[in-house]
Parts: C-alpha cells; sequence; structure tokens
C-alpha cells in the first residue's frame, strides 16, 4: 500500500464531508464542458480514483470507479450500490484496451506514483473521451498537462477554483 494510500484510508470517516461539496462542483463543471459528450445510459464509463464515489455518483450510465484506498471503495460501495466500485491502481488498471466509453478522473493524477503510466492506462482502456482534472497547486501541474498534451487531443480546457479540467478525445 503506498503513503497516499494509507493517507486517504487514515480520512476515510471525514472524506465526504471535506470533499463533497468541491467535487461536485468540479463535476457539474465537466458536465457543462462535455455539453453532448455526455455518456449515454447504454454506455460505460471508468472513474479512476475515485475515492468515496462522489464522482461516479452523479452519471447516470454504467460506471466504475478504481482508487487505492480500501477504506473509500467501501463507503463508496455503500453509498451507492448501483455502481460498480474496485481497489486498485491507476497504473494497472485490469480492464481491456477501449473498454470504456469516456473515461475521468477528478482531482487525482497528481497522487498517482507514476503519472506517466496512469495516463497510458487511462488512454489504453478509453474508447475516445476523457475529462481529466489536475490541481493547478500540485507540484506536478506542469509535468501532468504536458503527459495530457501529448497523449490527447484537448477539446476544452476549463479554468476551475482550484483544477484545470481537460476534456480530450483520444489522439490517435
Amino acid at each position: 500500500m503506498s503513503d497516499d494510500s494509507k493517507f486517504y484510508d487514515s480520512i476515510a470517516e471525514g472524506y465526504d464531508e471535506l470533499h463533497m461539496a468541491e467535487q461536485l462542483r468540479k463535476m457539474s463543471d465537466i458536465l457543462a464542458a462535455l455539453g453532448t459528450d455526455i455518456p449515454k445510459k447504454t454506455e460505460k464509463l471508468l472513474d479512476v480514483g475515485c475515492g468515496s464515489g462522489i464522482s461516479t455518483s452523479v452519471w447516470s450510465c454504467d460506471c466504475t470507479g478504481i482508487d487505492p484506498s480500501e477504506k473509500l471503495i467501501g463507503i463508496a460501495k455503500k453509498n451507492y450500490p448501483k455502481k460498480k466500485f474496485l481497489v486498485g491502481k491507476a497504473e494497472e488498471l485490469p480492464f481491456p484496451d477501449r473498454s470504456f466509453d469516456i473515461v475521468i478522473c477528478v482531482t487525482s493524477i497528481h497522487n498517482f506514483d507514476d503519472v506517466r503510466k496512469g495516463i497510458f492506462e487511462m488512454k489504453r482502456v478509453g474508447k475516445d473521451r476523457f475529462a481529466i482534472t489536475v490541481l493547478r497547486k500540485s507540484q506536478k501541474v506542469d509535468e501532468i498537462e504536458k503527459l495530457i498534451i501529448i497523449n490527447f487531443r484537448i477539446k476544452k480546457v476549463v479554468m476551475e477554483d482550484k483544477d484545470l479540467i481537460f476534456i480530450c478525445k483520444r489522439r490517435d
């Protein structure tokens, strides 16, 4: 278990109280930025670094959330029983190539052990649409932004209060 997983396990009980309002604001911005690219009910969405499931909960399609924190995944499963959640890392996504219509990653990419590998994995399992938010005050923001630009075709960038929101398509 990484240090970040241990940290998030330690704050899991208060996670929603700390982050729910902020996460829901970001999700509103993402939904607005996607416009007509919002997934239909029959489409599949992957939420990488889903935490307690807040960012997964707003979608009405077939949703799967993945996060390395066992305790946060436990909360997500309890709070959103109609969604699928599993413990796992962004750098080792246990899904076939192009198995999700849309992949989202909300304010978690800066916590990846290997950002480059995590982005590669998200791109590998995603078919075409991606929404990735990056904490603007992260020390890794410049590196992450460059990797997003290299790996995706950016449709829109939204400057949110705390994050940069990248709405992207596959480059290949």
